[in-house]
């Protein structure tokens, strides 16, 4: 089993103390996106998580702490963007705060566990593709010692982001201007010795040597674990992903970054509602278990392939 943590928050920004619990105690409880009342308990032993990927734009709460994270394998998928705080109010400083934080994770943990995602590209009159050349660049150039790998994609407009991002005045992309961004991208990042893909695009770039990425990364998983694991593609997510199977333990409108081109926030003040219920030492992300809830426990496994049930399963495989 690999385990997401957060595609629907940023939880080592705002609560990585509840994680560590969950990590220490080995279980968690998540609500069912599409029926509340129905919650499930995921087994967070080591025994059964293959792989614990977090996603996060401020790692800095959880730096003191890496430690507690050694009997998982896991790595982040770190977004550090150039936008300024009219698209992501709530990030701290990227000069003073955010580029320091990456280097001192990838120097902790390594660069082989630090992702950097440049994404979602958007454009309008402030950023347009020539700021987003020469930042990437000044990005990449800074951070070329510090990670292996670069994912960007470009904005998609749910109804809640299309929303969201009015006030940008968005100017929505032409192919040809992906291809061009994106061209100048491939010269920057392989000028830098960084492997560069993009998340969930169905154009094809592999002229421009980017391939569709894997987000949760089976190969990383096993490269990092010094395993195999069987484990098959994320039917849930959009076809042109790339990822693998995970169960993310997070809770959809509960981001404080409030960033306005986010789809896992529907509102400001349902995202301060529900933080407001946070309880550290609760087993659920935010609120309690009650009456009308059904708590079921999620029948999960580890995907390695020498595990117990698996390797048996390998050898009569065709």
């Amino acid at each position: 089993m690999i385990i997401s943590a957060s595609r629907r928050t940023d939880i080592p920004t705002y609560y990585s103390e509840w994680l560590f619990n969950r990590l220490r105690e080995e279980y968690v409880l998540v609500r069912n996106p599409m029926n509340t009342h129905q919650v499930g308990r995921i087994s967070l032993s080591p025994d059964v998580v293959d792989g614990l990927v977090l996603w996060t734009k401020n790692p800095i709460p959880m730096l003191g702490r890496l430690h507690e994270l050694e009997k998982y394998n896991f790595y982040f998928q770190f977004t550090l963007n150039a936008y300024g705080k009219d698209v992501e109010p709530n990030i701290p400083s990227k000069n003073d705060t955010i580029l320091p934080a990456f280097i001192q994770l990838s120097k902790a943990v390594g660069r082989d566990r630090v992702i950097w995602r440049y994404d979602p590209i958007l454009l309008n009159a402030d950023y347009t593709m020539e700021y987003h050349c020469k930042y990437f660049k000044r990005l990449a150039a800074k951070l070329s010692e510090y990670t292996e790998k670069c994912t960007v994609s470009f904005l998609d407009l749910y109804k809640n982001t299309a929303r969201n991002v009015q006030p940008l005045q968005i100017q929505i992309e032409t192919h040809d201007q992906q291809l061009e961004l994106l061209s100048t991208f491939s010269e920057i990042a392989h000028h830098y010795g960084i492997f560069i893909d993009t998340c969930a695009e169905a154009i094809e770039l592999n002229g421009l040597q980017i391939p569709h990425a894997c987000c949760i990364d089976k190969e990383r998983l096993e490269r990092l674990g010094h395993c195999k694991l069987k484990v098959e593609k994320d039917k849930n997510q959009r076809p042109e992903c790339g990822c693998v199977a995970s169960i993310d333990i997070g809770a959809y409108n509960t981001c404080k970054n409030g960033c306005l081109y986010c789809y896992a926030n529907y509102s400001g003040k349902t995202v301060q509602t529900n933080s407001e219920k946070h309880n550290p030492n609760s087993p659920l992300l935010f609120g309690e278990v009650g009456e009308e809830d059904k708590v079921i426990e999620r029948k999960v496994k580890s995907w390695k392939v020498d595990s117990p049930g698996s390797y048996q399963e390998s050898l009569f495989d065709s």
